[in-house]
């Protein structure tokens, strides 16, 4: 019997040209803008853009749809004009780009125009365009690329606000730093603004008191303000924090994620007495993380924290629909996170 054979899956071909961050963003002839999180790749074409103007204030701004092109637009934009001023073109949707674009960027790159910049962005939503990143990561054109992954774990929506606070050399205290992204944990381009927000109106150092006041009512209904008060066995607190968090419009779903993770973090650090750091660098966690997990452990055991991580995964399923009454399963998880005991149905 003959047997089909199976294609391999594509790999991402190894780049041969400059890896720039989002934060530091330099022009060339070319700079090739891909992945998905808008907010950073937006930074680094303003940034492209504060680059060049630095340079020549008198500097030309071209925008191109690359789904929405007409044919000898991008040759026109960068062709010099009469007194030869600089000339910054920024090419969005190349995800999505027609035939005509992409024939004319490839050709383009044989031949770039001097004095011209030419910002493509590409959200990796689609393989459409392929042939010109291809080309692009293998040097034609003399380009950079500065890669916009998603920023979907804790550890990397911490380390993005850590670093909008160093780039603009202002202190947060770590607690404020986990406040506000515990706010904000389901909306980077909401963290953003509040970092920006704080980096801009307050003076001095920021601390944990500054947060609460301009972001109070965010923290207090935080996931993870319901997750650390169940955890520290705060009973009534804990149902305080999920009564406001569900008040103000707060999914179960999220809320029971929260918990989940947190509970799943103590059990990976449980029983290791490596350093934090080793141990941070084997789990692929924070230092902070490590220690936050391992007092968190204060006053649990084996047989509770097993207990807990069991009444998670019920409660998951249920808000996701395997039960009628997702509020009573979360009631019920925190009940028993925060005593650390079964929990009793009441006789009906």
């Amino acid at each position: 019997m003959a047997t089909t054979a199976r294609r391999a899956p594509a790999t991402k071909a190894k780049s041969a040209i400059p890896q720039l961050s989002w934060r530091s963003p330099q022009p060339a002839p070319i700079v090739l803008i891909s992945g998905p999180e808008e907010v950073c790749a937006e930074r680094a074409t303003a940034g492209v853009r504060d680059y060049l103007r630095a340079e020549d204030p008198s500097l030309e701004v071209t925008d191109l749809r690359a789904d929405d092109y007409a044919a000898g637009s991008l040759l026109a934009v960068t062709s010099p004009s009469l007194f030869g001023e600089p000339r910054l073109v920024r090419v969005t949707g190349v995800e999505k780009c027609s035939d005509a674009f992409l024939a004319e960027a490839v050709a383009y790159l044989d031949q770039p125009q001097e004095g011209a910049t030419v910002v493509l962005r590409h959200t990796g939503a689609s393989v459409r365009g392929k042939k010109l990143l291809d080309a692009i990561r293998a040097g034609s054109g003399g380009g950079v690329e500065i890669a916009c992954p998603a920023v979907k774990r804790d550890s990397d929506r911490f380390d993005f606000a850590a670093g909008e606070f160093q780039a603009a050399r202002r202190r947060i205290a770590p607690a404020a730093l986990r406040a506000l992204v515990g706010a904000f944990s389901d909306d980077l381009t909401e963290l953003a603004a509040a970092c920006q927000q704080l980096i801009g109106d307050v003076d001095g150092d920021i601390t944990e008191q500054v947060v609460a006041r301009y972001y109070g009512g965010r923290v207090e209904t935080s996931a993870f303000t319901v997750a650390d008060t169940a955890i520290a066995g705060r009973y009534g607190e804990a149902l305080i924090a999920l009564r406001h968090a569900l008040a103000s419009g707060a999914d179960p779903v999220p809320l029971v994620a929260a918990l989940a993770s947190k509970l799943r973090t103590m059990a990976r650090v449980a029983g290791n007495r490596e350093p934090s750091g080793a141990l941070a660098a084997r789990l692929g966690m924070k230092d902070w993380q490590v220690d936050r997990a391992r007092r968190d452990l204060a006053g649990w055991n084996e047989a509770s924290l097993g207990m807990a991580i069991q009444a998670a995964a019920r409660a998951d399923a249920e808000v996701k629909g395997a039960s009628r009454d997702p509020v009573f399963s979360l009631e019920r998880l925190v009940t028993v996170i925060a005593t650390r005991a079964p929990f009793a149905d009441p006789v009906r």
